[in-house]
């Protein structure tokens, strides 16, 4: 009879992030569930116990059902030195109480069968494995005991107030249960979306993950051999980066790495795809763009790498190598057209590094030279 519809279900808890003090406070969430699903329940089994003009003691132990038995269950869990299996215990407790007015309603065929289902199904919507399991054994368990004891006349029939008072139950229930769907069904779609932007982001620099920006230069080629639109793609690469990580060790070199990705992301434009393509290189999916506008964003990222100083290494000065290839007719996929800023890259580092190099023009554009690294 409890509606123990908690929108946090304990295995979701346990398994989905939310951590054991979480668990601990079980009980707080499930108390008002329960006085509120005992109190409806309690409706209903009065209506059944007025019909069949039961005896006081009955009356005595629906009272105890609806008011005593949620107060001693949080108190049970409270004190308890591990609250979350108290509560399951307790939950398992409410089947059993459950399957006991089974028979003193005299098996009174729709409050019964209300009552176990309802029972049977906060056992589902708690998220607890088995659980709904575990409690079946209790539950008829009960309802043998008290049949054996009481032998009580069936009388399966349902008055109309009997009906009357199992709707507030019903319609409770449904709410309870609805509302509880719709906000698991809202949380798992923001984990979705979370788990989606992890996906497509690269932890240390904050740039697109490669998978992304590669599905993103693959539709801009197709985009340009289906109607000519124009896409560039840029290859980037840290000068000297191995001497970086020996000389001034591998912290550093992911100080380094995060620091010229964050570059790279201010100086990018809001439709561009900047992305991590391994180690300490890096590229950048120019959709839409010729190669004239292509290359002041190169200019403009590797003028701001070089200025570019860490906070904790005064001394190092950076400088970053770029390639850049224009979407080609010759490109018949993705590899190729990387294969191109690549050779652009290499291009721009054989002819001394800290500069910009077009893959078509076969011209670099270079900056003065300047000290890569600077020692201890």
């Amino acid at each position: 009879m409890t509606p123990a519809n908690d929108p946090q279900p304990a295995s979701y808890r346990r398994h989905g992030g939310i951590g054991p003090a979480s668990e601990r406070l079980t009980y707080r969430r499930i108390y008002p569930l329960r006085m509120l699903g005992m109190g409806l329940g309690a409706v209903l089994l009065g209506s059944v116990l007025h019909d069949n003009q039961s005896p006081a003691w009955m009356w005595w132990l629906l009272g105890v059902t609806a008011l005593v038995w949620p107060q001693l269950a949080y108190l049970l869990a409270r004190h308890s030195a591990d609250p979350y299996r108290a509560e399951v215990r307790n939950l398992l407790i409410d089947s059993a109480i459950a399957g006991m007015w089974v028979p003193l309603l005299h098996f009174n065929l729709l409050p019964c069968v209300v009552m176990v289902l309802i029972t049977t199904y906060d056992k589902f919507s708690t998220g607890i494995k088995r659980l709904w399991l575990h409690s079946l054994p209790g539950m008829a368990g009960m309802c043998l005991l008290m049949t054996l004891l009481l032998r009580p006349e069936p009388r399966l029939e349902s008055s109309l107030l009997v009906v009357v008072c199992t709707l507030p139950l019903l319609i409770v229930h449904g709410l309870a249960v609805s509302t509880s769907s719709y906000r698991l069904i809202r949380t798992v779609a923001r984990q979705n979306r979370e788990l989606e932007s992890l996906r497509r982001t690269d932890a240390q620099t904050g740039l697109v993950a490669r998978s992304h920006w590669q599905d993103q230069a693959k539709l801009s080629l197709e985009r340009f051999h289906a109607s000519g639109s124009p896409a560039c793609l840029l290859m980037i690469d840290i000068d000297h980066f191995k001497s970086i990580n020996d000389l001034h060790g591998h912290t550093v070199g992911d100080e380094v790495i995060h620091a010229v990705g964050q570059v790279i992301l201010d100086c990018v434009r809001a439709h561009d795809h900047a992305g991590r393509y391994g180690g300490d290189e890096f590229a950048v999916v120019l959709s839409g763009t010729r190669a004239a506008d292509a290359l002041a964003i190169a200019e403009r990222i590797r003028s701001r790498i070089a200025a570019l100083h860490l906070r904790d290494q005064p001394g190092l000065h950076l400088t970053s190598s770029i390639g850049l290839a224009q979407a080609a007719p010759h490109q018949a996929g993705l590899r190729e057209w990387i294969n191109d800023a690549d050779a652009a890259l290499y291009r721009a580092k054989n002819a001394g590094r800290n500069q910009v190099a077009d893959h078509e023009a076969q011209t670099s554009h270079a900056a003065p030279p300047a000290p890569v690294v600077q020692t201890h």
